[in-house]
């Protein structure tokens, strides 16, 4: 399935060499509001605390039996009648692969939109970025950049972005992704169903934590078209001349919602997250669920808006 426009998108937009070069030019400014999102966010964002090998104190919890006695805080049970086990903070680095899809239906913007498909999946990414190079964390994106750790991180991918090959966003190559890794997908899932799980079959046989971050434009969920209205598949230059546009509506928006419900409840039983973020709401929206379900061990997302 395709995206929908109103008009036919600039001869240009499909020829890789034009659209890398406009995506090139974006980066900078994308940049810039990605740090402001980033500081809409940061207060709650803590990166991936959790138990584990490491030196600084996480909590102190109940002893249970096959607990090591070596691990017993005998201060801190002294105080009252119960047993507790000092637990320390996980403090290994992880490695989180990030991607944004940018193939030509991401270019398309509603009048009921406030950016393109392509700018916000641009600015999830570069935000994700910047957050988890704060926190400490590995970040990569499959094909253009191993694995590394930088304060600078958000910066460094935009440098990369930048000069990022022709074509080389049209699908993720996932042959360095590793097991127990996490990987965060930004597309708007306009294949079929079929097709999404089958690019990302990869990912389930080595065992990886995937996050997939559908983006919604409004009209492409609302089918707001009545009269005769011309489409064009944005992938394949095909048209769809409709006299009375709002006799497809019912029938559109059933599609297109059971495609996301069925990739949505794939993903679930993957154990991966599955977040919708539409282009008239806030980019911060998706950030809070992305981090809900990093934090979570085997924590789901939500499929909601």
């Amino acid at each position: 399935m395709a995206g929908i426009g109103e008009v036919a998108p600039p001869v240009a937009s499909r020829d890789a060499l034009a659209r890398a070069r406009t995506r090139a030019a974006l980066v900078p400014d994308l940049l810039v509001e990605a740090r402001r999102v980033v500081n809409t966010v940061i207060s709650g964002w803590h990166g991936r605390r959790r138990r584990g090998v490491g030196e600084n104190f996480w909590q102190f919890r109940p002893f249970v039996e096959g607990d090591a006695v070596s691990r017993i805080d005998w201060r801190r049970s002294a105080r009252d009648e119960h047993t507790y086990i000092r637990d320390r903070e996980w403090e290994a680095a992880h490695t989180v692969w990030l991607w944004a899809d940018a193939s030509p239906s991401m270019l398309y913007k509603s009048k009921g939109a406030t950016v393109s498909k392509e700018s916000r999946a641009l600015v999830l990414t570069l935000a994700l970025a910047e957050l988890l190079s704060r926190s400490g964390e590995r970040i990569g994106w499959p094909g253009l950049t191993d694995p590394f750790t930088a304060r600078n991180g958000a910066e460094r991918l935009a440098t990369r972005l930048a000069y990022a090959p022709a074509g080389s966003g049209s699908r993720p190559d996932f042959i360095g992704v590793r097991r127990f890794s996490d990987v965060i997908l930004v597309s708007d899932f306009l294949d079929t169903p079929d097709e999404a799980m089958q690019w990302l079959d990869p990912l389930m046989r080595r065992g990886v934590r995937a996050h997939l971050i559908e983006i919604a434009d409004p009209a492409e969920e609302s089918f707001p078209y009545a009269g005769r209205t011309e489409f064009q598949d944005p992938e394949s230059g095909e048209r769809l001349t409709a006299g009375r546009a709002e006799t497809l509506a019912a029938d559109y928006r059933n599609l297109y919602l059971a495609r996301r419900a069925e990739l949505a409840s794939w993903a679930k039983r993957q154990g991966w997250s599955y977040t919708v973020n539409h282009t008239d709401r806030l980019a911060s929206e998706a950030l809070v669920k992305i981090h809900l379900a990093l934090s979570t061990d085997a924590g789901l997302g939500s499929a909601g808006a």
